[in-house]
Parts: C-alpha cells; sequence; structure tokens
C-alpha cells in the first residue's frame, strides 16, 4: 500500500477513535487502540520503533523512538497536549529525516 492510502487510513481511523475515546486519556491508550483499528485494515504496524543513529560504522542509541510506523512507509507521533509546539513539529520531521520518509502526522488527541 503506497503512503497516499495509508495516510487517509490514518485520518479516517484517528477520528473513529477520537469519536469512541474522547479526549483525556493518555497517549499510550490512543495510540494501541489506533494501532489496533489500523491492523484490522491489514497494515503492519510497529509501535515504539527505537531509531538510531546511523554515524560512520558505528550505530548509537541516542534515545530516539518513533510511537508509530505504518508500513515502513508513515510515521505517527501521537500527544496529548493542551497546544502543540514547534518542537513536536520538529521531532517528527527529523523522524522522517532519518527514515527517509515522507509522510508523517503529527496527532493531539486532547482536543
Amino acid at each position: 500500500m503506497n503512503a497516499d492510502a495509508i495516510g487517509k487510513d490514518i485520518v479516517h481511523c484517528a477520528i473513529t477513535v477520537h469519536s469512541r475515546l474522547g479526549s483525556g486519556l493518555l497517549e499510550s491508550a490512543y495510540q494501541k487502540c489506533l494501532a489496533y483499528e489500523l491492523e484490522k485494515l491489514g497494515p503492519k504496524v510497529e509501535c515504539e520503533l527505537l531509531l538510531p543513529i546511523d554515524y560512520g560504522t558505528v550505530t548509537i542509541d541516542a534515545g530516539y523512538r518513533i510511537d508509530m510506523l505504518i508500513d515502513q512507509a508513515v510515521i505517527i507521533e501521537n500527544k496529548t497536549a493542551e497546544k502543540l509546539l514547534p518542537i513536536h513539529e520538529a521531532q517528527l520531521l527529523t523522524y522522517l529525516k532519518m527514515k527517509k520518509l515522507s509522510l508523517g502526522f503529527l496527532l493531539n488527541w486532547n482536543v
């Protein structure tokens, strides 16, 4: 499945999850429910994926962790913040750059 098709599924599933759960839960609850909804549609969903840095001939664990990677094509970062901040966007952009991907979602479940 291509990234655009996955993106449409993500939007549909995120709306489903948020309409069922509402706001006020932890990120982990939304993430697990979103993963469940997406997996029902078929794509491979990886959660809390470590993202090491390849630095020359070594691989360094610098603490980066992707919330969700869908079919090795789309990244989802889940937040439950009163307001999304530039650092949240920078985090997603960093992960996209490191994975050489072009589509990512920054989902704020708080609102």
